[in-house]
């Protein structure tokens, strides 16, 4: 007998308003979760491959791909996203608190379009996300100039910056 796990897909809703404006698609066996946010100038896709341990965002509002390394002590596990993605399908209490927040930034003019070898390192579910856009990389940050708002309404919290020379 052989048991397949089917990705579960969880809806996210805007703080605020409590509409839907996002899905949340967690891929156990390939330890993936797919992000994709429909809030206007706030609306992007994002990908945590956990095999890999990148992360890659898509702002549609600047038409370009934002990668970074995974820092597991920022980044809640797969397993506990799609925890609070149930919990906050399931429960009234408390649904849109984030407990978890990253901001990172990039250099402005210091982009670069992936190459075969990136695609590699990076994997096939971030090349088709970020294939002919720009790529930045992304640093950990404190600095809040300049940011746009991207990962999992209510569950973590990414702000992406530009760095100020």
């Amino acid at each position: 007998m052989i048991l397949c796990v089917l990705p579960k897909t969880y809806s996210l809703r805007e703080p605020e308003s409590g509409y839907v404006t996002g899905t949340m698609t967690v891929d156990n066996e390939n330890k993936i979760a797919d992000v994709h946010v429909r809030s206007g100038l706030y609306s992007s896709d994002t990908i945590f491959d956990y095999s890999r341990g990148y992360i890659a965002t898509r702002l549609f509002s600047r038409n370009a791909c934002f990668i970074m390394k995974m820092n597991r002590e920022e980044i809640p596990e797969l397993e506990e996203m799609g925890r609070q993605a149930f919990e906050r399908q399931v429960t009234t209490v408390n649904p849109f608190y984030s407990p978890y927040n990253v901001w990172v930034q990039f250099q402005p003019g210091n982009s670069m379009f992936g190459r075969a070898r990136d695609w590699l390192v990076y994997g096939r579910p971030i090349e088709q996300l970020c294939s002919g856009l720009p790529l930045y990389q992304l640093e950990s940050t404190t600095d809040d100039n300049g940011c746009a708002s991207a990962g999992i309404p209510s569950i973590l919290g990414m702000k992406i910056c530009e760095r100020m020379n």
